[in-house]
């Protein structure tokens, strides 16, 4: 969730990952299916535990705490720029995190229930309880085809609306102990109708497959083009990746 991800892996897009205790939203199933047409009500503090504020990670955006069940995101600031302008920088990146957050829910996707927290710079998100699909694919590859198909379809239905994730890997979906899938971490997220935009962003997932998912890069991404073939513009952006490719290849 944050713009960069934290090199102790215990933290990712509101996310604490501690065994399997991971913050995110707190969507039913029933929720999913019923996500366009919810209302954006305001995140609340309802845990019965203490509200204390507890600190959980930091890395080179942001910091992050959690106070009941609500986590906190909060851009810090850069020493190294003008005082006003790193505020502008840090509003107008949080707005646009928020905005693609929003939009992508409104979608029909699960993410995270988000609204602007205490301050300009700051997002408040939802608890959940859940694991990275990374580590269940590591565990369980013979399970993997419904969720890679899932994600397809999903970024399929974000790239038609012209919004590119930015930093697509198993590590930024989580699963539930319902089998429930949430996107998560869309601190690198921005707008864009570009197909270069759209087959870096499936370039970067095809990365992500070949280095954590070695022994099932084909049959995994497979399983995730067969959902992104839903995309109305599936075969001009696949065309490009394939241009990606080979600049890549020609610069190595």
């Amino acid at each position: 969730f944050i713009a960069s991800r934290f090199l102790l892996y215990s933290f990712s897009n509101g996310v604490f990952l501690k065994k399997k205790v991971i913050l995110q939203n707190t969507m039913t199933s029933n929720d999913e299916l019923s996500l366009q047409h919810a209302p954006n009500k305001e995140l609340e503090n309802y845990s019965s535990e203490s509200t204390q504020k507890i600190f959980l990670s930091q890395g080179a955006e942001a910091k992050i705490y959690k106070e009941g069940n609500i986590v906190y995101k909060e851009r810090i600031p850069k020493t190294y720029r003008q005082e006003e302008l790193d505020k502008r920088l840090r509003t107008s990146r949080t707005k646009r995190e928020l905005k693609v957050i929003n939009k992508t829910r409104a979608l029909g996707i699960p993410v995270p229930r988000a609204e602007i927290g205490n301050n300009s710079f700051t997002i408040k998100m939802d608890f959940i309880d859940g694991e990275r699909l990374r580590d269940t694919l590591l565990q369980e590859p013979n399970e993997t085809k419904k969720y890679l198909v899932r994600v397809g379809e999903w970024i399929a239905t974000m790239h038609d609306e012209g919004i590119i994730h930015g930093d697509l890997t198993t590590s930024n979906i989580l699963i539930t102990p319902e089998n429930n899938l949430f996107l998560i971490d869309f601190g690198l997220s921005f707008f864009s109708e570009k197909k270069e935009d759209k087959a870096v962003d499936i370039h970067l997932f095809k990365q992500a497959i070949e280095s954590t998912h070695y022994l099932h890069t084909k049959e995994f991404y497979s399983f995730f083009l067969q959902g992104y073939s839903q995309s109305k513009n599936s075969k001009e952006v696949l065309e490009r990746l394939e241009e990606v490719e080979r600049r890549g290849r020609n610069k190595e």
